[in-house]
């Protein structure tokens, strides 16, 4: 029982001084330590034999072992973002997406921008660097409130995107080795639920920002913003897309073979692209690789240290115990699927977590039982996708605290709609939908 107070306190503590705004790399450690003392874990790896669960080798596990992995993309996410702001690519892509389209549909560019590179196989972290520039340039030219952009990323990355049939993001992968699937499963119901979800998410998304518009807000233009000067000479804004298409391009064909390191070729590739097409267009670039590597340390700090509170959350005794309900849920097996795909995500605050703890537990049975691979495949990924959005997700935390500079408090319930809400909602229409026989062979 003490276990369980412990887990849930802790989660709660660590949502609740994110939203009031306190250091995600304090926040992290100290909500793992209230989870590790309310459940009775050694506190140091001296007190206990090599290879029990202690706070000390658990957190830093986590933590460590999510910058090993991740490092060198998000150093070079953080540069290629800050080469194309610097040499004016960004602006220039901006404009000429304004000038086709109108500031009017300033949101739909920046959901458009992001969808195409998610979908194209770069890490949802990436994109978040890569667009970032091209975002704050219109919205201010739009004149809309900052705050709003974090959830603009959000609904073109982490939503239909993601968790969408033919995806390469690992959310979509994740489940073939354990259903015998491929990554185009359950495509007929995953085409509708992504149609919806961004489709409603971008309706919801301007809902908001047209009435915050209407209360008085505007664009807080702040020191440190990339600045777009009217009078500045910009680079060709077809050659100012090649380095988004080479980042694209690369990360594709190296994606079946390399995974996650084929971001490593690719944003180099982009970097080096960026310097090649706009090189006469930079105002400081060196600078600018100066600015994005210390970008970078941040914004991997900040995820890697909700992860290491996952690492002591998943050693408790009351985590198994969450884990072992969530996965005995009675009744229909998408549904159970769903609920304890979501909840998992939502306690570890990762939704590939979220898969990778409940599929081997949940997929053995289901299959046994009948249950059709591709309809759970897509259940598992689209819900995976859920409730992982909350503040103290990795991705959230990044995107609004290190890469947008955004208030959880003024930031986060926006990108709540669009990243949670919309996607359970997703969720529900898939099960419907393969509940009626559609998508089932």
């Amino acid at each position: 029982m003490l276990s369980m107070i412990g887990l849930l306190g802790g989660l709660f503590l660590l949502i609740f001084l994110t939203m009031k705004g306190v250091n995600i790399i304090i926040v992290g450690p100290i909500s793992a330590l209230f989870v590790a003392l309310l459940s009775g874990m050694p506190l140091f790896p001296q007190l206990v034999e090599e290879g029990v669960p202690n706070f000390v080798t658990n957190y830093m596990t986590g933590f460590t072992g999510f910058i090993m992995a991740w490092y060198l993309m998000f150093l070079l996410g953080a540069i290629f973002g800050k080469v194309m702001e610097d040499s004016g690519a960004a602006d220039s892509v901006a404009k000429f997406v304004t000038d086709r389209l109108g500031l009017k549909y300033a949101v739909l560019a920046i959901v458009i921008a992001c969808a195409i590179l998610t979908y194209g196989g770069v890490s949802l972290f990436v994109v978040a660097f890569a667009v970032y520039p091209m975002a704050i340039s219109l919205f201010k030219q739009a004149n809309l409130p900052r705050r709003f952009i974090p959830a603009t990323l959000g609904l073109g990355s982490v939503t239909f995107t993601m968790t969408s049939a033919g995806s390469p993001e690992i959310q979509n992968w994740i489940p073939i080795p354990f259903l015998g699937t491929t990554p185009y499963a359950g495509w007929e119901v995953s085409i509708i639920v992504a149609i919806f979800m961004a489709i409603a998410g971008y309706m919801w998304l301007k809902k908001i920002i047209t009435k915050a518009v209407k209360n008085g807000e505007v664009f807080d233009a702040r020191e440190n913003d990339p600045t777009f000067d009217t009078t500045r000479a910009l680079p060709n804004p077809f050659l100012s897309f090649i380095p988004l298409i080479v980042v694209l391009i690369i990360s594709f064909i190296f994606h079946d073979s390399l995974k996650q390191s084929a971001l490593i070729i690719a944003l180099l590739a982009g970097i080096l692209a960026t310097f090649i097409v706009s090189w006469k267009y930079f105002k400081s670039p060196w600078e600018a690789v100066s600015q994005g590597t210390l970008g970078a340390i941040i914004a991997i700090g900040n995820t890697a240290a909700v992860v290491g509170f996952g690492g002591v959350a998943k050693a408790t005794p009351a985590f198994n115990v969450a884990v072992e309900a969530m996965t005995n849920i009675p009744g229909s097996p998408l549904i159970g699927a769903a609920v304890a795909v979501s909840v998992i995500a939502g306690m570890t605050g990762s939704a590939s977590g979220g898969q990778q703890i409940a599929l081997p537990l949940i997929a053995p049975g289901y299959l046994d039982a009948g249950v059709n691979a591709e309809a759970l495949h897509r259940v598992v990924a689209i819900s995976s996708g859920a409730l992982d959005s909350l503040p103290h997700n990795g991705y959230v935390v990044t995107t609004i605290q290190s890469i947008c500079g955004e208030k959880h408090s003024a930031a986060y319930w926006a990108m709540a709609a669009t990243t949670v809400v919309i996607p359970v909602i997703g969720v529900i229409i898939a099960i419907v939908l393969f509940s009626l026989g559609l998508g089932i062979q």
